[in-house]
C-alpha cells in the first residue's frame, strides 16, 4: 500500500477512535447513562472508551514512525 492512502486511513481510524472516546466520555457525564442503566450502562461506556483506546493510540505510533521516516528520507 502506498503511504498517502496508508496515512490517510490511519488518520481515519484515529479520529474514530478518539470520537468513541468522547462518545464514552458524554454517556457518562452527559447522559449519566451509568446510573439510569446500572451494570449495562457501565460496560456501554467502557467499551466505548476501550475501543477509542485501542483505535487512537497504536495509529498515532505508527503514524509518528511514519513521518519520521518520511523527514529523514527528504534529508538525504
Amino acid at each position: 500500500m502506498k503511504t498517502a492512502p496508508l496515512i490517510r486511513n490511519l488518520k481515519i481510524i484515529m479520529f474514530c477512535g478518539i470520537g468513541l472516546i468522547l462518545l464514552g466520555h458524554y454517556l457518562l457525564t452527559g447522559l449519566a447513562i451509568n446510573e439510569t442503566m446500572g451494570v449495562k450502562g457501565i460496560i456501554i461506556i467502557a467499551a466505548c472508551i476501550a475501543l477509542g483506546l485501542i483505535m487512537s493510540l497504536p495509529t498515532k505510533i505508527y503514524l509518528t514512525i511514519l513521518l519520521m521516516q518520511n523527514e529523514q528520507a527528504q534529508h538525504k
